[in-house]
């Protein structure tokens, strides 16, 4: 290999002048040896750093290290020297590495921010007295490419027409790569007059990036209507090759019509009265016409129109046959419409106020196009009957709901409603019953009616209300409100029920806390009165038992007094005369039970005591 002219004459020189300093003609013969064979290759990305270690044992005796790096013309270009004795570093000044080197102690080489044009042959080398060592490093650079760009692209192409689809363009990249075009994820090859492909690459001479730009020429067809075209570019990094794709295009194929249909637009596949109808035609070349004809049932004539027809408010009559066509009638399709209807009537309705106890007859009937079939809802629960109110109570109470449905038809339906108010006088129970701590009382007044009644409570007597009265949930016209109370004395609870119909008022004796109060039904509302009537009903019964005993006796022996014999006729007359005064006999008896209705109250209570 010849060597660099600059090393030549300084060969040259050497050789001439007086015997140098030994250090000197080793400098000078280090430039005079020839590039070297199997060279060690460091690939960079970039814009990053490159770094070069210097592959060269350190020899004992080390003076200093120095890089250099290769003209394209041979010629050295030392950029980079550092002293092994005094640690010092110096760099050359050399524009394009200017404050981008850093020589590390073991002579390891650094660049930062690579670039092009630092692909070049750079050598590290060793001094000492006696030697120059050598080692040199090829650099390579690798710019990855922009995603690819699909550019200029065609507005809508059409059928059996070569056309311009668009460019897809990559920019910045080294080394130079490969653009390749897809349809559907598929190569698209070159194919004369059907697929043409120009690829172009452009250098910038600032940077020595490279843009390729790739241009597509196609014929279209209709299948390639919802077609996907992409570019993906091929380019060499430092691990080897890559890809990068493009985003996906799909462009608008037009082509000639072919068929007209005509759809119902509607949200069921039924129409039924009160529906808005719309009847689309459509044809399916693209673009698609922009006007039609259509044909109405007992219209003689299409009527212009756009690719929609619009019927409102469409009732039973509106049942047919419909046609839709091109302008010029050369293509048409139809369909058939049937609309179905449906009518309820629920009477009475709205808003209805009733007093408790009074009846309410309810009708709900029907006419429809199909069979129906006729449903009740309260409040929000399906019943499993109609109603039927002869006695209004307040759980009759509530918003009814009457629906009827089209059992064939989707979606067809209708429904009246029935807000029922049942009011009523405010009603009061109250019970008592000592707590299982034996320290506290609680009182409970049952409340009913409609609208619901506000409760107030008074106490007369010693006592105090250990805790605020407390109320149940408002259900069916009916809640009852609590209050716990710890009695000194006897005390006289009164609960006070009020609403716009009336204002109740009842009362209930409390006993001292000393005296346990028992759970009582809650039907009693005066103890006293309910004893003496249960009293009253078994002396009653006793009075009716002796009465009838007394009578069959009587029938008894006037029968056997009629068949004795004559001889005993005075004694018959006797019997005779003395028979009438036996129920009087049971009449007093009575009447002394009767009249001893207080004692036999006050032993049925203390009977009731000693058993409780």
């Amino acid at each position: 290999m010849m060597e660099p002219p600059a090393a030549a004459a300084a060969c040259a020189s050497c050789r001439r002048r007086p015997l140098p300093p030994p250090l000197l003609c080793l400098l000078l013969a280090a430039l005079c040896l020839p590039p070297a064979l199997g060279l060690y290759t460091v690939n960079a990305v970039y814009g990053d750093t490159i770094t070069m270690p210097c592959r060269l044992e350190v020899p004992d005796g080390l003076m200093f290290g120095k890089w250099k790096y290769e003209m394209p013309n041979g010629s050295p270009v030392f950029i980079a020297f550092r002293s092994s004795t005094k640690k010092n570093v110096q760099y050359d000044d050399v524009p394009d590495y200017k404050d981008r080197l850093s020589l590390s102690e073991n002579y390891t080489l650094s660049i930062k921010n690579a670039r092009i044009s630092d692909e070049k042959r750079f050598v590290c080398m060793l001094v000492t007295e006696d030697d120059v060592s050598e080692e040199p490093t090829i650099v390579k650079v690798f710019k990855q490419p922009s995603q690819p760009e699909i550019l200029h692209q065609a507005d809508f192409l059409e059928t059996e027409k070569l056309q311009m689809l668009g460019e897809c363009v990559t920019r910045d990249s080294y080394p130079e790569g490969n653009v390749t075009w897809y349809k559907n994820g598929r190569v698209l090859q070159p194919v004369e007059e059907v697929v043409v492909i120009n690829l172009q690459k452009i250098v910038d001479k600032s940077t020595g990036l490279f843009t390729m730009t790739s241009s597509l020429q196609y014929v279209p067809t209709k299948e390639d209507a919802n077609a996907k075209f992409s570019c993906i570019v091929t380019y060499y990094g430092p691990s080897g090759q890559k890809t990068i794709q493009s985003k996906p295009v799909v462009f608008d194929v037009h082509y000639p019509t072919e068929k007209v249909t005509i759809q119902v637009l509607s949200q069921s596949s039924t129409v039924k009265e009160g529906d808005n109808i719309t009847l689309k035609c459509s044809g399916n070349g693209n673009p698609p016409p922009q006007e039609f004809l259509f044909y109405i049932p007992g219209e003689a004539e299409g009527v212009r129109s756009s690719d929609t027809y619009i019927m409102t408010d469409v009732r039973r009559n509106a049942t047919g046959e419909y046609k839709c066509s091109l302008t010029d009638k050369s293509m048409m399709d139809s369909t058939t419409i049937t609309v179905h209807y449906l009518d309820l009537q629920l009477t009475p309705s709205g808003e209805v106020t009733k007093q408790i106890g009074e009846a309410l007859p309810v009708s709900c009937t029907i006419s429809s196009s199909r069979n129906a079939t006729v449903f009740w809802i309260k409040d929000n629960t399906r019943m499993q009957t109609s109603p039927s109110f002869s006695s209004l109570q307040y759980q009759d109470a509530g918003n009814y709901i009457c629906e009827t449905t089209l059992q064939e038809v989707e979606g067809l339906k209708k429904r009246k409603t029935l807000k029922l108010i049942v009011e009523g006088k405010p009603q009061i129970k109250m019970t008592k019953k000592t707590n299982t701590n034996k320290m506290s009382k609680t009182i409970i007044c049952h409340v009913e009616g409609f609208p619901k009644p506000a409760v107030q409570w008074t106490v007369t007597g010693s006592g105090s209300i250990i805790n605020k009265a407390k109320e149940t949930k408002y259900v069916n016209g009916k809640f009852s409100s609590k209050i716990v109370i710890a009695p000194e004395e006897n005390v006289t609870l009164t609960c006070i029920a009020e609403n716009q119909l009336e204002r109740t008022v009842t009362s209930l004796n409390v006993s001292a806390i000393s005296i346990p109060e028992y759970d009582e039904p809650e039907d009693r509302n005066d103890d006293n009165s309910e004893k003496v009537n249960d009293q009253a009903k078994l002396i009653v019964g006793i009075v009716v038992g002796l009465l009838l005993a007394a009578l069959v006796a009587g029938v008894v022996y006037w029968l056997y007094v009629k068949k004795s014999n004559d001889a005993k006729g005075k004694s018959e007359k006797a019997a005779a005369q003395n028979f009438p005064s036996l129920p009087r006999t049971a009449s007093k008896h009575v009447d002394k039970d009767l009249g001893n209705i207080e004692e036999n109250k006050k032993l049925e209570e203390n009977n009731h005591k000693s058993e409780t």
